[in-house]
C-alpha cells in the first residue's frame, strides 16, 4: 500500500508498505529497523519474532522514546514482559501489532510530534 503525505526532508515518514518491505520517506527496506522521526531507519539484528530479546529491547531503551511501536511480522504476536521490562521501567510503553498497522500507527503518533520508535521485524537483519 502506496501511503501519500506531506514529507519532509526533516522527518523520518513511513511512505509505503507490502508483506516484505516499507518505505521510509520513498526509499524501499526489506530488514529489520529502527526508526524515529529525526533519525535515519537503523538495521535491527532480527530475524524473527522469536529471536527477540531483551539486549534487542536495550537498543531501543538507548534511544529514550515515549512509546515504541512493535511490528511483529504479518500478525500482531505480544512479547514475554521480561523482554521488555527495561522498558517498562522507564515508563516507556511497548505496544505489538502487525506490521502495517505499526507503520500507520507510527505515522500518526509522530505527526502528533509523539518521540516514538517504530521496530518492524522484516525478513532478514542485515
Amino acid at each position: 500500500m502506496k501511503l501519500h503525505s506531506s514529507t519532509t526532508q526533516q522527518y523520518q515518514t513511513v511512505t509505503g508498505y507490502d508483506d516484505t518491505g516499507v518505505e521510509i520517506n520513498a526509499q524501499r527496506f526489506d530488514y529489520s529497523l529502527l526508526l524515529m522521526p529525526e533519525t535515519p531507519p537503523r538495521a535491527w539484528d532480527v530475524p524473527n519474532f522469536e529471536a527477540l530479546t531483551a539486549g534487542h529491547f536495550a537498543m531501543i531503551e538507548a534511544d529514550q522514546p515515549d512509546v515504541v511501536i512493535l511490528g511483529t511480522g504479518d500478525k500482531q504476536r505480544f512479547v514475554h514482559p521480561q523482554l521488555i521490562a527495561a522498558l517498562l521501567e522507564r515508563r516507556i510503553g511497548c505496544e505489538c501489532m502487525d506490521n502495517k498497522a505499526a507503520c500507520r500507527t507510527y505515522n500518526i503518533l509522530m505527526g502528533e510530534g509523539r518521540k516514538v520508535t517504530l521496530a518492524l521485524i522484516l525478513g532478514q537483519a542485515r
